[in-house]
């Protein structure tokens, strides 16, 4: 199964904090609005989101389509496909899509074992 690009999606508390801390690791700001409260930094291929007041919890995030980049990938697993492969395997969703539409852009939301939000997250 291809789930495209990976990143980390952090809660923080102080989104100008943590911009400044990820900047002093290298990382710079790839995509995002500081004024909406939420920044995509970006290290060599490594994407850390920085997410003020959106959400409690850290979330692992996967976007079917995208490289690392944000570049649409010409072959890629569409994100309704690997719901249905989940949904075949038992695994929980916290959120689901709706399958009435057959293409571009949608998510879900599965929980791990331990309770990580894992975030598949497909823009095309």
């Amino acid at each position: 199964m291809k789930l495209g690009s990976f990143s980390i999606s952090l809660a923080v508390k102080d989104i100008k904090a943590s911009k400044a801390f990820y900047e002093n690791l290298g990382f710079s700001v790839f995509a995002g609005q500081l004024e909406k409260n939420y920044l995509i930094m970006k290290n060599e291929s490594t994407l850390i989101g920085l997410f003020q007041g959106m959400f409690d919890n850290n979330i692992l995030t996967f976007n079917p389509g995208w490289d690392q980049d944000a570049n649409t990938l010409e072959n890629f697993d569409d994100v309704r496909d690997i719901q249905k492969h989940l949904k075949n395997h038992d695994v929980t969703f916290a959120s689901e899509i709706d399958t009435s539409s057959d293409s571009g852009p949608a998510s879900f939301v599965i929980l791990d074992p331990d309770g990580n939000a894992i975030l598949i997250d497909q823009h095309v």
